[in-house]
């Protein structure tokens, strides 16, 4: 079973870690809400400074704003942005005199406050528009071969933080014998250098993934200074420093305190283990808190504790997890005692992830317009769905373990104390395995046991006559084993034996832990979890990545969006009417072209119910932008054949959602005006 179902898990760590890849750089956390002179306005004389406003808190540096002419050259003074206060959301950058009518385009590229590279670009005009050749390059902080490896960085040092955390409290706090397991201790150096990797790689990367987004920054030693100033960098750093710690931590805690067999003692050092690792766990997860969501918005002094509360109890229930799925596979017998510890720890990291998940869903989403409209929100219910499925088969879980407590023995008998065993936890374990015999001529006589039956299959005896051949077998063959074995043995021979010794073993254990059908069905139960968490995590660590949903909506609200993008391509509406007369029905077909602010062509298209061209004798448009309470504008409509108007050089001086009115007159007496809502720009 394990060998069908471990593939499946692993391919599911592939998908998440292809979903996060494919992320991209949608991350982008401070939007941008204002700018003076506004996005797609004309103004009459040339301003003397130009100015950006964010969402949050941004990190700027002499190229972070940027203003090019009509032909594309800079003319903006080149220096550093100056803030204007407004707690550092809003930056200025000053222009040269002397510049020409036509159309600019102002390029920004900065770091918003939770780390994340913000870059976009929009334009104004001076005077009138005009045709521009300025380029500005696709979007390369955040995105490309370098924002793939670092987002795949990001999501392995979450992944190492909750297996290292988590497979380090199972061991401490639910079984202790576990600390001389060879798995669980691979588990958990692994776990160590992963993270350890992921953050050296993500320090590296952090240049090139806030800045320019070329490869070939990585090992540039200046950008890795500049990145060492940062917040981000900071918290990387401390990282490090705190994982120095952890190493410490895991070295007594599969050292010391693996072969600690005075109970004092023991129950001393894992006081004081229990004490240095919260301390070194909390402080990992504070490196997350206070550099990334946490740590910018609203009620950051509230929400950077109760972010580290979240990561522990992540790390606590998905590591701790695993560390059981691992021990369940790979490990000798876990005492039942153990799995019902780790239920109640599960239990009470679940209630804890539900309260601070609901602080801050609150906090990043705000609204429940932005739950369902928003990237972020969306996210958020696709997490929360993955969960509650989780929460609903660890329930399966609980319910195994149950049986596992109702059963009698039938798993078999408890291994006996050995290195990194405690009276504590010699109770009746999931699954039995033989003891294992030291050297000498008793451990050849089990050998030689294990041989029989093999030797009665081969003479076709039944198996109910081999396996008592077995059982009976055992004392000739320990005696003739005895007399085989000579009173110098052949080292060849003697690595032989102990080879045979230990395949023979670990096919005992194996068989009596898939033998268990309790123990089966948990194993499986578990497996699906572990499955289903590593889905949560990359679909969390995208949420890290993605624009919050509060953001984004006030961003949408500011006639705005985090990118500045432009719309591109002519607006086209159909509006119906019926003015009460005769022929006094049809559509008016409106086209703007090509629908952005500036200059625009109309045409309008007036047709019958049966699709007809229908001539009347008045046709009018009006514009109006009630969010800048600017409007009623006319728009100078000419007759080119029947049914047809158009209006050439009509300005609209702002991108937004403008209400579009058509008024249409059929006879002396007969006229209807009718309205529709047209995002423009």
């Amino acid at each position: 079973m394990a060998a069908r179902l471990l593939p499946v898990l692993f391919a599911v760590l592939l998908a998440g870690l292809a979903v996060l890849a494919g992320a991209g750089s949608a991350g982008a956390h401070a939007a941008l809400t204002g700018s003076d002179p506004q996005q797609d306005s004309v103004v009459e004389q040339a301003p003397k400074e130009v100015s950006l406003t964010f969402s949050e808190q941004i990190a700027v540096d002499e190229d972070a704003i940027r203003v090019l002419d009509p032909a594309g050259n800079r003319v903006d003074t080149e220096e550093t942005p100056r803030s204007l206060g407004s707690g550092g959301a809003q930056y200025a950058v000053k222009l040269r005199a002397g510049l020409p009518d036509g159309t600019f385009t102002v390029a920004y590229q900065v770091v918003s406050a939770d780390s994340h590279p913000v870059a976009g670009a929009f334009t104004f005009s001076i005077g009138a528009p005009s045709e521009t050749s300025a380029a500005v390059p696709d979007q390369a902080s955040g995105g490309g071969a370098v924002g793939a490896l670092y987002g795949i960085a990001r999501y392995l040092s979450y992944a190492g933080f909750t297996l290292l955390v988590g497979g380090a409290a199972f061991v401490l706090a639910c079984w202790p014998r576990g600390a001389g397991v060879r798995p669980m201790q691979r588990l958990v150096a692994f776990s160590w250098v992963g993270l350890t990797a992921a953050t050296l790689a993500m320090l590296l990367l952090r240049g090139a993934y806030a800045g320019s987004g070329k490869l070939g920054d990585i090992f540039d030693l200046e950008v890795l200074g500049g990145v060492l100033e940062t917040k981000t960098g900071a918290a990387l750093v401390s990282r490090l420093l705190l994982l120095a710690a952890a190493a410490l931590f895991v070295a007594v805690l599969f050292g010391a305190y693996a072969r600690r067999e005075d109970p004092k003692e023991r129950r001393d050092l894992t006081f004081g283990l229990a004490i240095g690792g919260t301390v070194v766990a909390a402080g990992l997860a504070a490196t997350w808190a206070m550099s990334e969501h946490a740590s910018t918005g609203l009620q950051a002094g509230i929400a950077m504790p109760v972010d580290v509360l979240h990561l522990l109890a992540v790390a606590a229930w998905l590591g701790g997890l695993t560390a059981l799925l691992v021990a369940l596979y790979r490990g000798p017998a876990v005492e039942r005692a153990a799995v019902r510890r780790f239920s109640r720890v599960a239990f009470g990291s679940v209630v804890v992830l539900a309260l601070t998940g609901l602080y801050q869903s609150w906090r990043q989403v705000g609204s429940w317009s932005a739950l369902t409209g928003t990237s972020y929100g969306q996210l958020l219910l696709v997490k929360i769905g993955l969960v509650a499925l989780l929460v609903a088969v660890a329930g399966l879980s609980r319910r195994w373990t149950g049986r596992l407590g109702e059963a009698s023995g039938d798993a078999g008998a408890p291994e006996p104390e050995g290195e990194g065993a405690s009276s504590t936890d010699s109770a009746e374990p999931v699954a039995g395995s033989a003891p294992e015999s030291g050297d000498g001529a008793r451990t050849e006589a089990v050998v030689a046991a294990a041989e029989v039956p093999e030797r009665a299959e081969a003479q076709g005896r039944p198996a109910s006559v081999r396996g008592a051949d077995a059982e009976a077998g055992a004392p000739e063959a320990e005696s003739a084993a005895t007399a085989r074995v000579p009173a110098q043995a052949d080292p060849a021979r003697e690595a032989q034996l102990r080879r045979q010794r230990e395949a023979a073993s670990a096919a005992t254990r194996k068989k009596r832990r898939d033998g268990d059908p309790e123990r089966s069905g948990l194993r499986r139960s578990v497996l699906l979890e572990a499955g289903i968490a590593v889905v949560v995590l990359a679909v969390t660590t995208v949420l890290t990545t993605t624009e919050p949903g509060r953001t984004e909506e006030e961003a949408a609200a500011a006639g705005t969006s985090s990118s500045a993008a432009q719309r591109q391509g002519p607006v086209s509406l159909t509006v119906p009417f019926d003015t009460g007369g005769k022929d006094g029905k049809g559509t008016v077909l409106l086209d703007v072209d090509p629908g952005r602010s500036g200059d625009n062509a109309l045409h309008v298209y007036v047709q019958d119910p049966g699709k007809e061209p229908l001539d009347v004798p008045e046709v009018k448009v009006a514009l109006t932008l009630e969010a800048q309470e600017l409007g009623p504008l006319t728009a100078p409509l000419e007759r080119i054949s029947e049914g047809h108007w158009s209006a050439t050089g009509v300005q609209i001086p702002l991108a937004g959602r403008w209400t579009v009115a058509v008024t249409v007159r059929t006879s002396d007496i007969d006229q209807v005006t009718v309205s529709k809502n047209a995002r423009i720009g």
